[in-house]
């Protein structure tokens, strides 16, 4: 499930995936920033640029390059600004595509051997009305794409 909504020229996507796995090795998977590249289509050459040793901590930066379009690669830098253990934790861009990025990622054990993930992104593009744009004939159907991948990826490693 990918819902979009805007609200003062933000645009929020949520996504909500139930893994038939524990909530502990759902948490393990997710707080290796280095599964990142996994779960992402190989068609944007996503690829992690620093060291990523530890499971995400307050404070992390973590470096990527990323496809943003057809034959153009950026630099993108995040900040892991928040994380309580086995339950969320919230990466931040400082410098990207974006005006704003802010992805929270939620995890729920639902006590039968279960988890439910759940991701809240919030975003805001530049460029003003030439960005509005951009969302509609592009940036929405590339984060679906993204999402889609990662959904089926997700249920193959873990549900299937």
């Amino acid at each position: 499930m990918i819902q979009f909504k805007k609200h003062s020229g933000i645009y929020t996507l949520t996504t909500e995936q139930v893994l038939n796995v524990s909530l502990q090795e759902a948490w393990n998977f997710f707080s290796a920033p280095q599964n990142l590249e996994e779960i992402t289509p190989k068609h944007m050459g996503f690829t992690i640029t620093s060291t990523v040793d530890k499971k995400a901590y307050k404070g992390q930066i973590i470096t990527y390059k990323v496809g943003v379009l057809p034959g153009i690669k950026t630099n993108w830098v995040t900040e892991i600004t928040q994380v309580k253990d086995q339950r969320f934790f919230i990466d931040e861009q400082r410098f990207g595509p974006y005006k704003m990025w802010h992805h929270e990622h939620w995890f729920e054990d639902l006590k039968n051997g279960k988890t439910l993930m759940k991701d809240k992104i919030s975003y805001k593009i530049p460029f003003g009305i030439l960005g509005h744009f951009a969302q509609v004939v592009f940036i929405k159907n590339q984060l679906k794409t993204i999402f889609k991948h990662r959904f089926k990826t997700l249920e193959k490693l873990f549900n299937g």
